[in-house]
């Protein structure tokens, strides 16, 4: 399973620090609800593809969509779209790694979701590596002048640090419950087949989000969407991205637990994000952010050994 599941967690980090670029890139033009929906309206037609490619090389066993998909799919799919423009709104406010960094408090939250809900097993030492990651998360997401001090004055703080760190912790909690229930999807929509389900059910519920999403913002904000038609290399960079990201998140997510693939996908994230944000946002990481990367990275490796 390991030898499955890791390589797409790589993969999707990938993919998606190039997405989140293109759509930070995109919020100051649409705002935060048209740059959240140009990943998934304009990845649809890429994940038509690899539902086709799916179908053919992986094909579907016994395919079956009983009322527990739905459920999941419909909330999952309201979890991602608020999730993904509360991520945004942290970028826009801390800076792209820090921003990107807060949605991984979402550890400790999927991890002891997916323990109650679904059942899965870490285990003592799993625990604790997710702690450690978590710890890591905290101090590599810090203010520079401290998180204190960031909240309660200073030039750039205040009211401001606050909101950054409000975003990220609501953006980290709607993606445990997304991932967590994609989850669910994958596995009962075809167990047997586990690149065609989660494939399919990416279709599904990027559909979903393109149809309410849309228009949603077709009657309140057509210039969002004027936006998003007026930068199309971005537009189509996201919605590429996102697709291809989000069909290898959906894969590993069919595979392992979603507090492990989520703990896996922090130790990509956090160096990957460091380096995109220093070479597109001219953002410079201290120390603080080193250290915890490398608090990431021991807490994510104990956390594998443990569930394996």
């Amino acid at each position: 399973m390991l030898a499955i599941w890791m390589p797409l967690v790589v993969i999707s980090g990938l993919f998606q620090t190039l997405r989140n670029g293109a759509q930070r890139g995109l919020t100051d033009q649409a705002g935060p609800w048209g740059a959240t929906l140009v990943r998934f309206a304009f990845g649809v037609p890429f994940t038509v593809l690899f539902v086709a490619a799916a179908y053919l090389l992986f094909p579907p066993v016994s395919p079956q969509f009983p009322p527990r998909f739905w459920v999941a799919a419909v909330v999952g799919a309201t979890a991602q779209v608020l999730a993904t423009a509360a991520l945004l709104q942290a970028m826009r406010v801390s800076g792209f790694a820090p921003g990107t960094m807060f949605q991984h408090l979402a550890l400790p939250i999927t991890a002891l979701f997916g323990a109650v809900v679904l059942g899965d097993r870490l285990g003592l030492s799993g625990w604790a590596g997710i702690g450690l990651a978590t710890a890591g998360l905290v101090l590599a997401a810090r203010p520079p002048q401290g998180l204190l001090p960031a909240l309660l004055g200073g030039p750039g703080s205040g009211v401001q640090g606050l909101k950054s760190v409000l975003f990220g912790v609501a953006s980290g909690a709607c993606f445990a419950v997304s991932a967590n229930c994609y989850r669910i999807c994958g596995t009962t929509l075809d167990p047997g087949s586990p690149f065609f389900s989660s494939s399919l059910t990416l279709l599904i519920i990027q559909t979903l989000q393109t149809v309410v999403l849309g228009a949603i913002l077709l009657a309140v904000d057509r210039g969002a969407l004027r936006a998003l038609r007026d930068d199309l290399k971005a537009s189509l960079t996201a919605g590429f991205a996102g697709a291809a990201a989000s069909l290898c998140w959906f894969a590993a997510l069919t595979l392992a637990p979603a507090a492990l693939v989520r703990a896996a996908a922090a130790v990509i994230d956090a160096p990957v994000a460091a380096v995109y944000g220093w070479v597109r946002f001219k953002e410079r990481p201290d120390l603080a952010k080193v250290a915890g990367s490398v608090l990431i990275v021991a807490g994510v490796v104990l956390t594998v050994l443990a569930v394996g």
